[in-house]
């Protein structure tokens, strides 16, 4: 008969069929060993605590430093935004200062005080170097 892969047709083999018939042999239960598995030595469990703590102490360095480079990059941006504050500030009071020292400015005010300008009266000061030199009226 052909045996093409269905194993109820597959004849049995010889050795098969002996097997099957011996008896089994019991076994004592207390004369068996009972299989240990090999354990990791200290040594290398050692070794791989201390590279498993490395790992950690270097992981934790690494985002140790990256937040505090996020704090100082907050604390530069925190910065920059008070700088442009102080310089619109400057700008402003420059402008200010434009304004509040205009000479016309200066002739409305004394005008509307009642004030009134000294027409051919100019005063200068004298040709001299020292240092007690006067203005004078001509």
């Amino acid at each position: 008969m052909a045996y093409y892969g269905n194993l109820a047709l597959r004849p049995e083999r010889v050795e098969e069929r002996e097997r099957r018939e011996q008896p089994a042999v019991r076994r004592d239960p207390v004369k068996s060993k009972a299989v240990r598995r090999r354990t990791i030595p200290i040594g290398e469990k050692l070794l791989y605590l201390a590279a498993v703590a490395a790992v950690v102490f270097v992981a934790s360095f690494v985002i140790f430093r990256y937040a505090q480079i996020y704090q100082i990059n907050g604390e530069v941006q925190e910065k920059n935004r008070a700088i442009e504050l102080a310089t619109e500030q400057s700008k402003e009071l420059q402008k200010e200062v434009e304004r509040l020292s205009d000479p016309e400015r200066f002739t409305a005010w004394a005008s509307e005080k009642g004030l009134v300008p000294i027409a051919g009266n100019e005063i200068k000061a004298a040709a001299g170097n020292d240092a007690n030199a006067v203005a004078m009226n001509r």
